[in-house]
């Protein structure tokens, strides 16, 4: 019996050392985003406004390779990331890639913009979703979620948590997927 402990004891013990080496090359890629999609899926149909209450759906941004950030202003993970998303946007931003910031404030547009002019953000297109249904469609579990959404609409990549936008590295990824797309 006594052995039989010692073994499930020793087992248990390989299995979390293995889990937390496996954690850590995990965190410590944080410079590469994204859980990249084995298919494609496609990215339901989601209604938004854009800060002038203009309602848009993901399908407007069809023929560009989109990066659909889900964030709210009470989120600091996503208030650490969005001067990063708006340097991104700025960067790369035009005809084949556009960062899509959708809030989630239920406050609507104004906090939103408040915090848009107190960090400096110019770049960024601001888009409201004060239901959070975007969110809860494209089951983010937490926020800021993003994902990366082909020129068809698809899902081909996943990220949760915040990501510094503007790394060399990840411009450099974000780079080769719009020219590979």
């Amino acid at each position: 019996m006594n052995k039989r402990i010692a073994i499930v004891f020793i087992v248990v013990a390989l299995a979390a050392a293995a889990l937390g080496v496996y954690l850590g090359a995990w965190q410590s890629q944080s410079k590469l985003p994204f859980a990249r999609a084995t298919k494609p899926k496609p990215v339901p149909e989601l209604r938004f406004n854009d800060a002038d209450g203009r309602a848009h759906t993901l399908a407007d941004f069809r023929g560009k390779l989109v990066l659909l950030n889900i964030w709210a202003t009470w989120c600091e993970p996503c208030r650490e990331e969005m001067p990063a998303l708006d340097r991104l946007q700025a960067k790369l931003g035009g005809e084949r890639f556009l960062v899509v910031a959708l809030s989630v404030d239920q406050q609507g547009p104004a906090i939103a913009r408040r915090f848009y002019a107190e960090t400096g953000i110019k770049a960024l297109p601001l888009y409201i979703d004060p239901t959070a249904k975007a969110a809860f469609t494209v089951d983010a579990t937490g926020l800021p979620a993003s994902l990366l959404i082909d020129r068809q609409g698809r899902e081909i990549g996943r990220h949760l948590g915040a990501v510094k936008w503007d790394d060399a590295e990840v411009v450099e990824r974000l780079r080769r997927a719009i020219a590979a797309e």
